[in-house]
């Protein structure tokens, strides 16, 4: 049983469309997608840098538009199912056909614009990974300081989220047996920090018609599988402000019997989580498009 993963933001580095963009199809797909929303999506993943492509409103309609092009260079007749690590939701609801391509770019779009808006009416406020340490005692310490848990990630790692004076202290504090390294976000993302962003997607999502999942989609609320269209983007809208249990996601994965992942552009980071996370389980993650060969190999054996 063979799924796609959807990387989320932080993923993004700068040029990295760059070889993509010599797959005509590909190019002609980001840049169709990048005149439905307005913004210059093959210049901000070709030509801008760090700096530029970190900012949110930027960052996410970018990911999301490269993992739609690489899903749509694959047979995707046997995939079996497709799970997305926070915006990379909005790419996975067009894979299971949940949404149109326009829906997600314009959603992500929206999203990005929203989650970049919320993070500068609260400022002071960011995020940090923190690697290893007994879950409890982290979950403890985060409580102690006032933070929230943001993204349960699996392999032993948890990403916090609050006010900066607050990740400081837990940064020369950090949980027994832990490392703990502050990231360069804008905000406090998928906390109570970001619901002027829900209710803006709430308002978009309503005017949608969506359909019910062509395939098994998992939600980064519980892990759980999504039976319905409806119930998919009303738990999209409320994952802006609360937790992303990606570990509970491949944990469900596992539990199915998926036998390999592919992580779809820009691909690296769920890959790596996964070795760590899903054991025994064959991963390919599309960096370059040398990689499609060895995805569609991958597809093939399952076929």
């Amino acid at each position: 049983m063979i799924v796609l993963l959807c990387p989320g933001q932080g993923s993004q580095k700068p040029g990295f469309l760059n070889s993509w963009l010599e797959i005509a199809s590909f190019k002609e797909n980001v840049a169709e997608l990048s005149e439905t929303i307005s913004l210059d999506l093959i210049k901000h993943g070709t030509l801008s840098d760090e700096e530029t492509i970190r900012d949110t409103a930027i960052a996410q309609p970018l990911i999301v538009a490269a993992s739609i092009a690489t899903a749509n260079l694959l047979d995707r007749s046997t995939i079996a199912g497709v799970a997305g690590h926070s915006v990379g939701e909005v790419a996975a609801g067009y894979i299971s056909n949940v949404l149109t391509e326009k829906e997600a770019i314009n959603l992500v779009n929206l999203r990005g614009n929203a989650m970049a808006e919320a993070a500068k009416a609260t400022p002071g406020t960011g995020m940090a990974a923190i690697l290893g340490g007994d879950e409890e005692a982290v979950l403890s310490k985060l409580s102690e300081f006032e933070l929230y848990p943001a993204n349960f990630n699996g392999a032993g790692q948890i990403v916090a989220a609050g006010l900066s004076s607050k990740i400081q202290q837990l940064v020369a504090n950090p949980p027994q047996g832990s490392k703990v390294i502050p990231l360069s976000v804008a905000g406090a993302f998928h906390t109570s920090f970001m619901e002027p962003a829900v209710a803006k997607l709430s308002d978009f999502v309503s005017s949608l018609e969506p359909k019910n999942p062509s395939m098994k989609l998992w939600s980064n609320q519980n892990g759980q599988l999504v039976e319905s269209g409806n119930q998919f983007l009303t738990l999209l809208v409320g994952q802006v402000a609360n937790s992303v249990r990606w570990d509970l996601c491949m944990k469900s994965m596992v539990a199915v019997g998926v036998t390999g992942v592919i992580e779809l552009s820009p691909g690296g980071t769920l890959a790596g989580l996964a070795k760590r996370g899903m054991p025994g389980v064959e991963i390919v993650a599309l960096k370059q498009p040398e990689d499609l060969e060895t995805a569609r190999a991958l597809i093939a054996s399952e076929a």
